[in-house]
């Protein structure tokens, strides 16, 4: 590993000594605007909403020699917590600003005559369909998520492939030591025809808390595509890793508890669109994320843990996925998308939430129901709606949940 971060090194001095010789040609600048009120009933539990805004900007600078630089800004919050005036007094007491760098990185491409590609600096890293890496934009809560990180691309007609490495937490020890680092290669082949399928492996490593060591491999399957009115997309991955120092179970706290990683995760969608009007499409989905192994023996504490969804940005629930890191659960889908107008798109669907390992008497979730609408009024201006209703089980608690959620939203992007 020490190997690898030595290269990462030397890329990043080559890729500043190409800038240094390359000149300026053209200059573009861009960025979005996302607005989304949210409101959830909980029953008993009262309600809760706000009002949520992402704001971006972004200048990408091209220069000679395949170079270019691309530099964004944004800021995420909610209404009412950036007014800057006490409305007693009017003083400006509120509202520091929240505007932070959200990318920042130089590419470079055909380095040395090849399909090769460097990006150096802050960035997205989005695979796939945001199974396990994504940058945070659905929603609710749609904040973003970018990575410092090194990342090459070889890229070719019948397939690419990404090698990355990302600093997440940087604790200015010796190198390495005491940080949170993720590692990964992402291959992708293109070379069938409206078909894409892709395996990758990712590394997790945590040695930010003293004496204790996350290590987190995970190795994934995709293919994705549409075979004439028939669209489909299967994504598998299985990790597999430990967590050291973690006491055992001895009252005299002797030993060291076995905990590990080795759990399955899975999704799966397909649909089939009918040569009809409106276009509509019925489609069904499966997810299942395994909920790991727990040790009854009362002396030990060794455990199988649930599967990490790491930083995914692909969300099955409303209520029991809001932050996209459910796991446990096994989950069914079907639904209908119509599209009434070139503009309008509707979409229906009833979800089913199981649990893998059941949680003290409770043995399911529950059901789902999710209605929505986008009216794309331009190219870059876009409306959308929903309304979401969860049938919950009986619970721990005795309860059975009865949750409404819904949502209005307008985003920009130029």
């Amino acid at each position: 590993m020490r190997t690898l971060k030595m290269l990462v090194l030397a890329a990043l001095v080559l890729s500043v000594s190409s800038v240094a010789l390359a000149e300026l040609q053209n200059v573009e600048v861009g960025g979005s605007l996302k607005i989304r009120g949210n409101y959830w009933r909980f029953d008993k539990q009262g309600a809760t909403s706000f009002v949520e805004q992402r704001t971006a900007l972004n200048v990408k600078a091209d220069f000679t020699n395949d170079v270019s630089t691309f530099v964004e800004f944004d800021s995420y919050g909610d209404w009412g917590q950036g007014f800057r005036s006490n409305y007693l007094t009017g003083i400006d007491g509120r509202g520091a600003s929240d505007v932070s760098l959200y990318q920042a990185y130089i590419n470079v491409k055909n380095l040395w005559g090849t399909p090769l590609s460097l990006r150096v600096g802050r960035q997205e890293l989005s695979f796939g369909a945001e199974f396990l890496l994504g940058n945070n934009s659905s929603a609710p809560y749609f904040r973003g998520l970018s990575f410092d990180a090194i990342r090459l691309t070889y890229a070719t007609d019948q397939f690419k492939v990404d090698a990355f490495a990302a600093k997440l937490a940087e604790s200015f020890q010796n190198f390495g030591k005491g940080d949170v680092d993720l590692y990964g290669v992402y291959g992708s082949y293109i070379g069938i025809e409206d078909i894409t399928l892709d395996a990758y492996w990712l590394l997790l490593q945590d040695s930010s808390v003293v004496d204790k060591y996350v290590d987190i491999h995970t190795f994934g399957l995709r293919g994705s595509g549409k075979v004439g009115s028939f669209d489909f997309e299967a994504e598998v991955a299985y990790q597999l890793g430990s967590v050291d120092g973690q006491p055992s179970a001895c009252p005299l706290g002797f030993g060291e508890a076995n905990v590990n990683y080795g759990t399955f995760g899975a999704h799966a969608i397909a649909g089939y669109t009918f040569d009809a009007p409106w276009q509509p499409r019925v489609f069904g989905l499966f997810a299942y994320y395994g909920a790991g192994k727990a040790d009854n023996c009362r002396w030990s504490n060794d455990r199988t843990l649930p599967f990490n969804r790491l930083f995914s940005d692909f969300r099955y629930s409303d209520f029991v996925d809001v932050n996209s890191n459910a796991t446990n659960v096994i989950g069914y889908a079907l639904g209908v998308q119509v599209s009434p107008t070139e503009c309008t798109k509707l979409s229906l669907a009833g979800k089913y939430f199981d649990l893998d390992k059941n949680i003290g008497e409770q043995k399911s979730w529950g059901w789902e129901v999710n209605l929505a609408g986008t009216y794309n009024y331009s190219q870059d201006l876009a409306f959308s709606a929903g309304y979401s209703h969860f049938f919950g089980s009986e619970w721990a608690d005795e309860s059975k949940p009865d949750w409404d959620y819904f949502y209005a939203q307008t985003e920009i992007t130029f």
